[in-house]
């Protein structure tokens, strides 16, 4: 791999290609992170809906895997949570997966979806020991993302636009409209924030444009869902890999179906279409799409289980391990860049 793409983020984060794996629940755990990070992007363990025990067995299996180790002892992999999740659970088990990050001292905390972000954005901030992690804010709208900046202090805005595979706001624009509308905005006396850019990118030629647009770097979730080191399993895979584009579909129906259903007023999910979605859309009973669902997780079947995947999902079709992915991408970037200048 040639040398880095110098960018806002890269310089943030010490990296060498403007990549970033996000958080995803049930996929993203402390291989594909490490390994992400390995191949000169910066990987995420998803907190998701796991107890701090697991988070703390993810975070040692990162370490563990890490292959350049930062003589500050800053951990450079990151760690996301849900806003909302941690608003309805206990204060103290909140409490307890925020701090086993802290201790593991993780370079970056990823944060979405919730009405209170501030409080736990504090919360990281005040118990940091000096170590100062980044904070990265998920936004669907230009209005979102002023918050971020001038009420949260974000270090890093995520523009994620309505193409995105898994969760993200029904109402968020296109990426392109998104983007831009963050990038054009005054924001005050606040510093300009470093922004990235989500939603359907696929391929190194996704990452110079974004960049070219004006974005620090990119989020790439779907095309690394294919990677051995995500928990998605082999039928996911296959079914990723026979997905084409519009196989995609913005939908509540599998967060009802296995009872997902507190995520705020507003959000739904993009995965592949399937029997589940047809079924919830005919008005087929909850009852019987939930029983089929649980059924078709524990057997892998296609037509029933669960599978995100961004509008990006027609263009991948290889399993490749995730260090690979990236430098493999970070040389695509670099070539389409070549031929934009």
């Amino acid at each position: 791999m040639h040398g880095s793409i110098a960018t806002g983020i890269t310089r943030l984060l010490g990296i060498r290609t403007p990549l970033i794996v996000p958080p995803m629940a049930g996929a993203s755990g402390g291989a594909l992170a490490a390994q992400v990070t390995n191949g000169g992007g910066f990987g995420f363990i998803s907190a998701g809906y796991q107890p701090a025990d697991s988070l703390i067995s993810e975070l040692s299996l990162a370490r563990s895997l890490l292959e350049a180790q930062n003589l500050s002892g800053i951990l450079p992999v990151g760690v996301g949570y849900l806003g909302w999740l941690l608003d309805k659970m206990p204060f103290q088990e909140a409490e307890s997966l925020l701090i086993v990050a802290l201790t593991a001292n993780v370079q970056v905390f990823w944060f979405s979806f919730g009405s209170d972000l501030g409080k736990w954005i504090r919360y990281v901030r005040e118990n940091s020991s000096g170590k100062s992690p980044l904070i990265f804010v998920q936004v669907n709208s230009l209005e979102e993302a002023v918050y971020a900046v001038e009420n949260l202090e974000a270090d890093i805005i995520v523009a994620q636009g309505i193409e995105s595979g898994g969760h993200g706001g029904s109402y968020a624009p296109p990426l392109f409209d998104l983007l831009q509308s963050i990038l054009e905005h005054p924001f005050g006396s606040s510093p300009r924030p470093v922004v990235l850019a989500a939603g359907g990118l696929a391929n190194g030629a996704d990452i110079a444009l974004q960049l070219t647009l004006g974005a620090a770097g990119v989020v790439m979730g779907t095309r690394f869902l294919l990677s051995p080191e995500s928990k998605y399993t082999d039928a996911q895979r296959e079914a990723l890999i026979a997905a084409n584009t519009e196989d995609t579909v913005r939908t509540v129906a599998f967060d009802q179906a296995r009872g997902t259903i507190d995520w705020p007023e507003g959000v739904d999910g993009r995965g592949l279409r399937n029997d589940t979605v047809s079924d919830f859309e005919q008005g087929v009973s909850l009852e019987l799409i939930q029983s089929k669902f649980k059924e078709g997780t524990r057997t892998q079947d296609r037509r029933r289980f669960l599978v995100w995947a961004g509008t990006g999902v027609g263009l991948m079709n290889r399993i490749m391990p995730a260090k690979d992915v990236v430098q493999e991408l970070h040389q695509e970037c670099q070539q389409h860049l070549a031929k934009l200048s």
